[in-house]
């Protein structure tokens, strides 16, 4: 796939809408669904990724190098040996990274690539694998990723009647990126078990590209200092043959600097802010068979947050969280059940000014699968989930527009699908795989900003009530051209998710912000020899903007993409080289994610790697 980052990636998903502001530094973040980013739970190599000052996760800090697997759900996994945290989120992501292998004798694996494209990218990374014993391997990678980001892009505005006022071809400038990522992790087996230590650091100074609006083509002068670390470890090990049990243990800081100095003439303000955020997380997790057919668990978390910030009048706040989760499994011929509890317990302090009160929820989940005997390559399936999500601290206690009485924001999700799946001895025709859902989701209590009696002042509330109808379908097949295999992939994904929150309001019943009724991705690989070519296409179709009314003035028309990319292996001195050269929106489409946000026009990246 034609993927920089974990967001590019996952665009390739049915139901997932990707917000995208631009450029390669610009923020990325994913809505599964149309229930909201913060609904969407974020795990790295088994761990949630936490943000609790926004709750938003910035998948474009992730490079796609060091992954071997991004893993979808709706709802949840369908396991129940998890932490608590992983029945916690309406929809999740999991990133796992890769996991060494060594090929007969060798110890040693070592892979060398960079990265070019006209964008001003210079991105050369290295990952190092060493095997220590026959139990125990350690890997250690590092990245470096330096842009201007600058791009062309095409700015038209309209006037009310739609008439254009202005049409012209102008260069993004805002939307340079420098930074660094390192990870290293240590890994080895037991006896019925395994375990691993893992280190992450991330460091960058990017600037934020601005909103395209009256003309401003010039750069803002806004931009963010980011430095992220956590370490964290992971233990599992079977006690008996029935009880099986694991530990997981995370600590992460999270520095970050917002500075806006070059528009102190305008605002009469000079903004410079540092925020900083710690994390503590503990999990046990516990299984235990009582018959071959039927599994119970129990999973408690522990976590600490806090944020410290320079801003005047800050409430410090601190969260102490914890998780209980009991769940069952059960499996009677072909039909299987998992149900699940959650329970969630929620404490905080503040430094200064009132606190939100404790909180403490139960949330159930029920899924349901069956395999009809007549048919033994289909599977049916079902599930029932609620669950909330707490409001940020953001949310809470930002200065002059937090709330502290702010409820949770729940989600009711039901859905009904199907999975059909086979392979075959055809000459041609290899593997067929189909899959479709259909799905209602309710959120209740949804988080928004609203105007006080000064419009200049706003405060967070809960007003919020979206129902969201829509269908997810998946088709992919295999076929085998004598010494081309092919590899197409089609997704298509349709969602009616309307605002009823006021009744009297003009928008009542309309589609929310940024949701299309109808999108959808093609993708079509080949392989010949050592030859690997890539097709993607990409449709997302019309949607409204932020300013809510879906009238004709806030329509943002569809926008699609073509993608190609071209593939070559060679072998030199049994090690391999391989060289992939990409051009993206291959016909050059001027569009907006978010509006006033431009994207790139057509674009090229060579990529060159060598394993030894």
């Amino acid at each position: 796939m034609n993927s920089q980052s974990v967001a590019d990636a996952l665009r390739y998903f049915s139901g997932v809408q990707i917000k995208d502001y631009g450029g390669i530094g610009g923020l990325k973040t994913v809505n599964i669904r149309s229930m909201g980013s913060q609904h969407v739970g974020v795990f790295y190599d088994g761990i949630q990724l936490g943000n609790a000052q926004n709750g938003v996760i910035d998948l474009g800090k992730f490079s796609l190098d060091d992954i071997g697997e991004i893993s979808l759900y709706n709802g949840q996994k369908s396991e129940i040996f998890q932490p608590a945290k992983d029945f916690g989120s309406s929809g999740s992501i999991y990133l796992q990274p890769k996991t060494p292998y060594f090929s007969g004798n060798k110890k040693t694996n070592l892979v060398l690539r960079i990265k070019n494209s006209s964008i001003d990218l210079f991105n050369p990374s290295f990952r190092l694998e060493q095997k220590l014993s026959d139990k125990i391997s350690v890997s250690f990678s590092s990245e470096f990723i330096q842009s201007d980001g600058q791009y062309k892009y095409k700015y038209q505005k309209k006037h009310p009647d739609g008439t254009i006022a202005n049409d012209t071809i102008a260069t993004r400038y805002d939307s340079y990126i420098t930074a660094k990522r390192f990870e290293t992790s240590l890994q080895g087996n037991l006896n019925n078990g395994d375990w691993n230590v893992r280190g992450y650091g991330y460091i960058s100074d990017r600037g934020i590209p601005s909103a395209i609006v009256n003309n401003g083509f010039d750069p803002k002068g806004q931009k963010l200092l980011d430095r992220n670390y956590f370490v964290q470890a992971h233990l599992r090990k079977k006690i008996f043959s029935k009880f099986e049990t694991q530990l997981k243990a995370k600590f992460a800081y999270d520095y970050t600097r917002y500075m806006d100095t070059v528009n102190v003439a305008e605002t009469a303000l000079k903004t410079d802010n540092t925020y900083i955020q710690r994390e503590l997380y503990l999990s046990s997790s516990n299984i235990y068979s009582i018959t071959p057919n039927w599994d119970v668990s129990a999973n408690v978390d522990f976590q600490y947050n806090n944020l410290d910030s320079d801003l005047k009048l800050f409430s410090f706040p601190t969260r102490y969280t914890s998780l209980v989760a009991f769940a069952t499994t059960y499996q009677w011929n072909r039909f299987k059940f998992l149900g699940s509890v959650l329970g969630t317990f929620i404490r905080e302090n503040v430094e200064r000014n009132s606190k939100s009160p404790d909180k403490s929820e139960w949330t159930p989940s029920a899924f349901l699968s069956y395999q009809p005997l007549a048919f033994k390559n289909l599977t049916v399936r079902a599930f029932y989930k609620r669950i909330f999500r707490m409001p940020t601290f953001n949310d809470l206690y930002y200065t002059m527009i937090g709330n502290v009485f702010l409820k949770p924001e729940f989600t009711n999700q039901y859905d009904v699908g199907f999975t059909y799946q086979k392979t075959y001895n055809h000459q041609v025709l290899k593997s067929i795989y189909f899959k479709a859902d259909g799905y209602y989701n309710k959120v209740e209590n949804k988080i928004i900003a609203v105007p006080t009696t000064n419009l200049f002042r706003w405060m967070m509330t809960n007003l919020g009530d979206v129902q969201i109808i829509g269908s997810d379908v998946n088709i992919q097949a295999e076929l085998d051209l004598g010494k081309v295999i092919l590899k197409p992939l089609l997704s298509y994904t349709y969602q009616s998710a309307r605002d009823f929150t006021e009744k009297g309001e003009s928008y009542y019943g309309d589609q929310i912000p940024y949701v299309p009724w109808h999108s959808g991705t093609f993708t079509l690989m080949a392989d010949y020899k050592e030859w690997s070519f890539n097709y993607s296409f990409m449709y997302t179709g019309k949607r409204y903007d932020a300013q809510q009314n879906n009238i004709e003035y806030n329509l943002i028309k569809p926008w699609y993409t073509h993608d190609l990319s071209i593939q070559k292996r060679f072998n030199w001195y049994s090690h391999q080289f391989k060289v992939s050269f990409e051009v993206n929106n291959t016909l050059n489409q001027h569009y907006d994610v978010v509006r006033n946000y431009p994207m790139p026009g057509r674009n090229f990246k060579l990529i060159v790697s060598y394993t030894l």
